[in-house]
């Protein structure tokens, strides 16, 4: 009798580890930087799932199977913003309709900055830049409505932020067949800039913001994902302080990137960006903006130029081959780190690395 109770219990007893499992909350995210940062929070709790591949640009993507089946098995979706990936709105309101949406742009208290114009940039303009907090509650389980309030931004500005080159930059399709053209624009990177990830500042609100949410997502494990969201803001801090001191001999260090992706590390760390190769869209820079950029590296005292490493190098030494200038590779996602929770932390190092080195080399 009491075997064939044993026996009668191991179904129950083997299902408890896949109730568990359960549990954990489904965490769909955009890019990698983003990863690392849900990745701090949830802990050993689990990994989030990336739908854009380490490596491909997210401003045109078209979303494989298996990462729109991320989107639909979604419990919460963590992603910069529709300025930064115009073409995502559809599949997540259509995959991840069920699922909560938390855009990090509009996190209360974020930093946003607007696109610089033209190939060079005024220096020492911080305050001309004009930063804006967004201080509007979305709620935390919001229907994306929003979305379409941006349709006549994304007109003039947001539909096109193809600044990678990648195989999947084609006319692409969401899973309802509509097309995300990404050709035959004019890709003017004009009003905000939507690379926000890359002021620790941000980060650290952000920490807190995906913390709330896996917290009633999960309310078991709410005071884990708090403290892990504490942690992760006093590590911040830390390596802010310690990239300040790396970078303290830098504020006069001038440097022309490859598109105006930067903004935000130079405003956290007093660093100045003189100018920028590409528009945005990978495109040949024109003879004209060669011709004015070239002018600034000679007048100016530009010592670095940096390449992005989806890139030809070539470009840059097509533009820049004949100076002094230094030439190096600096990357906004963290092409070529590991994808865990130290990538954040690792993308701001390197970044800070490469303006160091253009220091020591001047």
């Amino acid at each position: 009798m009491n075997n064939r109770l044993a026996r009668l219990s191991w179904p129950l007893l083997a299902a408890f580890p896949l109730v568990a499992a359960a549990e954990v909350p489904h965490v769909a995210v955009d890019i990698p930087p983003v990863y690392s940062l849900v990745a701090k929070v949830m802990g050993d709790r689990g990994d989030p799932e990336l739908f854009i591949q380490p490596g491909a640009s997210p401003h045109g993507y078209s979303l494989r199977p298996s990462e729109a089946q991320s989107l639909d098995d979604a419990d919460l979706v963590v992603w910069v913003s529709d300025a930064l990936t115009p073409w995502l709105s559809g599949p997540i309101d259509s995959l991840a309709g069920d699922a909560r949406h938390l855009e990090l742009l509009d996190v209360p208290g974020t930093t946003t900055l607007e696109y610089r114009e033209g190939a060079t940039f005024a220096l020492n303009d911080g305050d001309e830049h004009g930063h804006e907090h967004h201080d509007h509650d979305h709620g935390h389980d919001h229907d994306h409505d929003h979305d379409h309030d941006h349709d006549h931004d994304h007109d003039h500005h947001e539909h096109n932020h193809g600044d990678h080159e990648h195989h999947h930059h084609e006319d692409s399709h969401d899973e309802s067949g509509h097309d995300h053209d990404h050709h035959g624009h004019d890709h003017s990177h004009t009003g905000m800039n939507p690379h926000a990830w890359l002021d620790p500042d941000n980060a650290r609100r952000w920490l807190d913001a995906i913390a709330e949410q896996l917290s009633e997502i999960d309310p078991d494990n709410a005071a884990y994902y708090r403290d892990n969201a504490a942690q992760g803001k006093e590590e911040l801090t830390s390596l802010q302080e310690h990239i300040q001191d790396r970078l303290a001999n830098s504020a006069d260090t001038r440097f022309i990137v490859f598109h105006d992706a930067y903004q935000y590390f130079e405003e956290a760390f007093n660093v100045h960006a003189a100018g920028a190769i590409s528009i945005g869209d990978a495109s040949s820079p024109s003879p004209a903006r060669i011709e004015e950029l070239q002018t600034l590296v000679k007048d100016n005292n530009v010592q670095c130029v940096f390449s992005e490493p989806q890139f030809n190098p070539q470009m840059v030494n097509n533009v820049f081959g004949d100076t002094s200038a230094y030439i190096g590779v600096m990357d906004p996602l963290g092409v070529g780190l590991a994808l865990d929770a130290g990538l954040y932390d690792e993308l701001l190092e390197q970044l800070a690395n490469e303006i160091a080195r253009c220091t020591d080399a001047s």
